[in-house]
């Protein structure tokens, strides 16, 4: 099988590149990203020489370039996306022209070259939770975006569902919560703080520090694409969450300090930010019930997997705190 994963330098790309070449490596990869600032093709210096690895650098809005990839792969693992909340409510544009407009050029490239599609898509369009409730998200919960790059990903689900009504196109869509792991930009709660923490810096923590998520290790996400995948009914939304059960950022922030052995005095209260979702928690039972998937690990022990990621790899973030991994392309690929 031939995969395009577009946005494959990033975050959760770059993970499910190393995971998918490891797993199945008779099969080709085609990683097609920009290279905002969010995406380091260091994660990949691994398999950069291997032969069933091609990077290309462009832009999914780019119609004639799309096409020309899409035209001999198999399937579309589509990451690509502006995802960072803060940097949408400073400026939305970049997210509704490459959330929104790279998803459908993606969809017409698919369409035209008769490519399976898979869309990853985020539980924040749902909107929030009930801080004490026991609600979750589930597959019939409607969607409620609260924020400028929530309600973008939430058109472009609803984008990638038209063309299978519409068109009949084979596409599936996870939903997940949020990852956390290796390679995670160091602008996110949890490699924010490790990394402050390795630093000796404050640890920001917005308002009262009880907003809640739902933490999803990202190898166990990758898993979860790989069985929709393979075994995902054509048409079908799953929801991909973690064993987190109400765990406060506070008190994530005071589990890496107690496992880093630091004093808590290095906790920041800053302002909270507008449109802040209180709270999200994930019902994914449906994957589990029908392909079997679970997380491998709880999130104590993730926690500590990632920590220790983060304290023995200080060159690759403090590479991306300096601005240094951005001329690894031009070293490497110019």
């Amino acid at each position: 099988m031939k995969l395009l994963v577009t946005g494959g330098a990033g975050f959760i790309g770059s993970n499910f590149i190393l995971y998918w070449l490891s797993k199945y490596p008779q099969d080709k990869i085609v990683n097609f990203d920009k290279l905002t600032y969010a995406g380091n093709l260091e994660n990949l210096k691994s398999v950069e020489k291997n032969p069933n690895y091609e990077f290309v650098q462009g832009d999914i809005c780019n119609h004639e370039l799309t096409n020309q990839l899409t035209n001999s792969v198999d399937i579309i693992i589509h990451f690509a996306a502006e995802s960072h909340v803060d940097r949408s409510i400073m400026d939305p544009a970049p997210f509704i022209k490459t959330n929104i407009e790279g998803t459908y050029v993606l969809l017409e490239a698919a369409l035209k070259n008769k490519v399976r599609f898979h869309h990853v898509s985020t539980d924040e369009v749902f909107g929030a939770l009930e801080l004490n409730s026991k609600e979750k998200f589930n597959d019939t919960t409607p969607y409620n975006p609260h924020s400028p790059y929530s309600a973008s990903k939430a058109s472009s689900d609803h984008l990638v569902r038209s063309y299978f009504d519409t068109y009949d196109l084979p596409i599936t869509i996870s939903n997940c919560s949020n990852n956390f792991g290796s390679y995670q930009f160091p602008e996110k709660l949890i490699p924010l703080a490790i990394t402050n923490i390795v630093e000796g810096k404050k640890i920001p923590v917005y308002g009262d520090g009880l907003y809640v998520r739902d933490w999803l290790y990202v190898d166990d996400h990758c898993r979860a694409i790989d069985l929709i995948i393979q075994k995902g009914q054509i048409g079908k939304t799953y929801l991909v969450g973690g064993l987190t059960e109400d765990i406060s950022n506070i008190e994530i922030i005071k589990k890496i300090l107690k496992i880093m052995d630091k004093n808590e005095n290095l906790i920041e209260y800053v302002k909270d930010r507008p449109g802040h979702d209180r709270r999200y928690a994930i019902d994914w039972s449906t994957i589990n019930k029908e392909l079997g998937w679970k997380p491998e690990h709880n999130f104590d022990d993730y926690l500590k997997m990632t920590i220790d990621w983060y304290v023995k790899n200080q060159d690759w973030w403090k590479r991306i705190k300096t601005g240094e991994y951005q001329k690894y392309y031009e070293k490497q690929y110019k």
